[in-house]
């Protein structure tokens, strides 16, 4: 009598890749919000360097890097952009 073994593989996955680049997408997306994107963002850029140290899904974790930047880059831009139309006004 012969046996039969099946193997079955898992597939990887890569969570903290995509957890930081769903927080990167909240926080371009709530940009607006006062302080939100700067812990959304900042929690992105860390889950994407970390998720980057895994051999799979780097591209998510790469996103999830980028879109954490931009997120904080857009929230300074918003602030000098509203510091540079407050300073119009005193004119």
């Amino acid at each position: 009598m012969s046996e039969n073994r099946v193997i079955l593989e898992k597939p990887e996955g890569n969570g903290l890749a995509v957890a930081g680049m769903v927080l990167g997408i909240i926080g371009v997306v709530l940009n607006i919000v006062p302080f939100l994107p700067y812990v959304l963002g900042i929690m992105a850029v860390i889950f994407g360097v970390v998720g980057m140290k895994q051999p799979v899904k780097q591209g998510m974790a790469k996103a999830s890097l980028i879109l954490g930047i931009i997120t904080i880059g857009l929230k300074i831009l918003f602030w000098i952009g509203l510091v540079g139309l407050g300073s119009l006004g005193n004119m």
